[in-house]
């Protein structure tokens, strides 16, 4: 069965964002086997300068390179990234699949955003909207259309 992880750097704690994120989770483990890895912020001053976020950028960077399963498509979402549908999202995993790959790594990076090697590193580079959301939002959003992916290849009629 085909492997998605969803590698996250901050913690929910809203109830709302929680209760949304774990129903899509639940979802999605009818189609594969889903892993969720949180890691922590790294803790920035009140009001950060840009040096001391890239410091804080760099040291998550690091969290994230070491849980990153090996051999997995890795798809980092930023907002310079490509836009796709829920179908071209679909085909793009089924084309994954095709290609062997026997796992996929999507990650969110903190509310400052993700340290440039790490974007350096990705297979692709996925953008939610032209819009700027919270991170935890992009969460429940990412989790969605995840599930709404896999419907969509199983022929589900979820996706309508």
């Amino acid at each position: 069965m085909f492997e998605i992880t969803l590698l996250t750097v901050g913690k929910l704690k809203e109830k709302f964002y929680l209760s949304a994120a774990a129903e899509y989770e639940k979802r999605l483990k009818g189609y594969c086997q889903f892993h969720l890895v949180e890691l922590p912020e790294y803790r920035l001053p009140e009001s950060p300068s840009p040096a001391e976020i890239a410091a804080g950028l760099e040291k998550e960077a690091d969290l994230l390179l070491a849980r990153i399963p090996k051999g997995a498509w890795l798809c980092v979402l930023t907002p310079e990234g490509k836009l796709l549908s829920s179908e071209a999202l679909a085909e793009k995993l089924q084309g994954v699949k095709n290609a062997g790959k026997s796992s996929a790594c999507f990650l969110i990076g903190s509310s400052f955003g993700i340290a440039q090697r790490i974007k350096d590193k990705a297979d692709f580079r996925l953008s939610m909207s032209p819009m700027t959301f919270p991170h935890h939002l992009v969460r429940v959003m990412v989790l969605e259309q995840l599930y709404r992916a896999e419907a969509i290849q199983a022929g589900s009629k979820y996706h309508k």
